[in-house]
């Protein structure tokens, strides 16, 4: 079995809520890890993470020792990187094991193909806001500079500051199924330059669904409040939403 997840956004909230939400997330990698062949973490599982070349942000370590735990026992563990938790480097690499990409991915499974992206910094042409801060978040020179001039205790207070403040915004949103039509679309263009892809799986919107329509299958995975929805795709090559109920 293959599993897929998202949008943990491990240390959000005070303290109480982030040890629980941790405890839960942990819950759940044990109880896959009882058949699984490979794990995708597809985004936003820290709610901030700003790795230093000899320092990255205190806590999660229940998360990175049973992760390292897991990959130790043969496990894959694969991260891609969502906008909280793109600034990463090679720590989870060499000390955990996990394969970090830090762009979509199209990859092969149970000969069924798919293509796993986190969602953000897709389908943003007519918002030239979000695209610069895109581009800027993202660039190598901006992370060296930011991360040569702050201190790490003021560069993670900000980042754990703004990082709410962008949660908080994105969780007030009144979603529905066609606020998710912009990834849907662009699911259906990449399904229209690789029509052997099988499956599409997209997190970041926190709103569990399944996209079903003239050959074209979109799965959006959920956040970590309530019950989770994450996708199993079995030996069969058969995919599907599952929940793990608190």
């Amino acid at each position: 079995m293959y599993y897929f997840a998202s949008d943990v956004h491990l240390g959000a909230g005070d303290e109480t809520f982030a040890r629980r939400t941790e405890q839960r997330f942990v819950k759940w990698l044990d109880m896959v890890a009882k058949d699984a062949e490979g794990i995708f973490l597809v985004g936003d599982i820290f709610d901030f993470w700003f790795e230093y070349k000899n320092v990255i942000p205190k806590g999660f370590a229940r998360t990175l020792g049973k992760i390292a735990e897991l990959s130790d026992r043969g496990i894959k563990i694969t991260l891609i990187t969502g906008n909280h938790d793109m600034w990463m480097y090679d720590y989870l690499h060499k000390e955990c094991g996990v394969e970090v990409f830090f762009t979509p991915q199209k990859i092969s499974i149970y000969g069924k193909e798919l293509f796993v992206a986190h969602g953000d910094n897709m389908n943003i042409k007519n918002q030239p806001i979000l695209r610069l801060m895109n581009a800027t978040f993202r660039s190598r020179i901006a992370r060296k500079i930011f991360s040569w001039l702050v201190h790490p205790d003021i560069a993670l207070a900000f980042g754990k500051w703004w990082s709410g403040k962008s949660r908080k915004s994105h969780s007030m949103e009144q979603l529905t199924a066609s606020s998710l039509d912009f990834l849907i679309d662009c699911g259906r263009d990449f399904k229209n330059n690789n029509p052997t892809t099988n499956y599409i799986i997209f997190g970041h919107m926190h709103y569990p669904y399944e996209f079903n329509n003239e050959g074209l299958r979109v799965l959006f995975l959920s956040a970590w409040e309530g019950d989770v929805k994450y996708a199993a795709l079995n030996k069969e090559g058969n995919i599907e939403l599952k929940t793990f109920a608190v």
